[in-house]
């Protein structure tokens, strides 16, 4: 029977990665890839979704081409990433509709300052 791996995969603020685990929870590969965050007005901060995309993608390839393994080796897979950040993808194409808005993206901090006063926070 082949070896079996778990796939980790950690969307990041600035880059992507990959780690490859055997069996025992050993590292045996890893692949990291930065990808470019934009700036489109003061205080908002987005990322292209196909940027996060590609570089998810290239990063998996890298890691287990680099272990010489290939996608039937990967038995599950975990993802983490960044939580606040959020993308809208279209039900019907599968395409982003926007880019995606960034955790350090400050447009709503008025309106949170409004709930804060209001002590509508938790």
């Amino acid at each position: 029977m082949e070896q079996k791996y778990i796939l980790a995969l950690d969307q990041g603020t600035s880059s992507s990665r990959a780690i490859v685990f055997d069996h025992d929870g050993h590292v045996c590969a890893t692949a990291q890839k930065e990808f470019p965050q934009h700036f489109p007005k003061p205080g908002w901060v987005e990322h292209d979704p196909k940027d996060i995309w590609s570089s998810e993608a290239s990063v998996i390839a890298e890691a287990i081409t680099t272990l010489g393994i290939n996608g039937l080796n990967i038995a599950g897979i975990g993802i983490t990433n960044q939580r606040e950040t959020t993308i809208v993808w279209d039900a019907e194409t599968g395409e982003p509709v926007y880019n995606a808005i960034v955790w350090q993206d400050r447009r709503t901090s008025e309106y949170c300052d409004g709930l804060k006063a209001q002590n509508l926070t938790g």
